[in-house]
């Protein structure tokens, strides 16, 4: 290539630079993956925050401690916003009528959703037991409240019939699955979970009136 000059010099020759290759960047299929998985992973989290979002719904908390065997209240819970909540299977709100004097299965801590496995229509019976309703004045009951749980032991007391020689006091022990009072809390009915083979002998005692109850052990 010539340069001319202005001056009436002969030209001169200028080098002349070599074109510029551009490589082209080859793409790793490594990377190209890595890519690929990282846009789908920010797919599903979207995904799943909008399905968690969804799942917002009102569901049923405890407000306040339900002991085992008592009836649950409408007090005793109270309604909550929950987001998610996938796996936890709590109680929508709109069932409130449905729990309500249900019995609960286990003890319920305030706080805590409310669960359907949580509670039971069936009394707190054990295997080989019956329920029993035991009429009581005021007087005869052992504690100012009998809870669900408690121990209890019943004793038979002497007859009233003289011509029937005394004999000795027979006991059965029992546990209180509930205690309600009546309404001019001058006696209390008392249900019990007792022995099959001793619920004839209590029912009679019973119709006698000659049962005396005695806590044994507080739940």
């Amino acid at each position: 290539m010539s340069v001319a000059t202005r001056d009436g010099t002969p030209p001169v020759d200028a080098p002349v630079a070599p074109p510029r290759v551009v490589r082209q960047r080859r793409v790793r299929p490594g990377l190209l993956g890595l890519a690929v998985l990282l846009i789908a992973l920010g797919g599903l989290g979207s995904a799943f925050a909008v399905t968690s979002v969804r799942a917002t719904g009102s569901y049923l908390a405890v407000a306040r401690a339900v002991e085992v065997g008592s009836v649950v209240a409408a007090a005793d819970l109270v309604t909550v916003q929950v987001a998610g909540g996938q796996g936890l299977d709590p109680v929508p709100a709109g069932r409130l009528a449905d729990v309500i004097g249900m019995r609960a299965a286990v003890s319920l801590a305030p706080g805590t959703l409310l669960t359907m496995g949580q509670l039971t229509d069936e009394p707190l019976l054990g295997p080989g037991q019956q329920q029993l309703a035991l009429g009581l004045r005021a007087a005869q009951v052992p504690a100012p409240k009998l809870r669900p749980g408690d121990q209890v032991l019943l004793v038979s007391t002497p007859s009233n019939d003289n011509s029937r020689p005394a004999s000795g006091a027979t006991r059965f022990t029992a546990t209180v699955t509930d205690a309600v009072s009546t309404e001019g809390r001058d006696q209390v009915v008392v249900y019990l979970a007792l022995a099959v083979r001793d619920v004839p002998a209590v029912v009679a005692l019973a119709a006698q009136d000659r049962i005396a109850v005695v806590l044994t052990r507080a739940a």
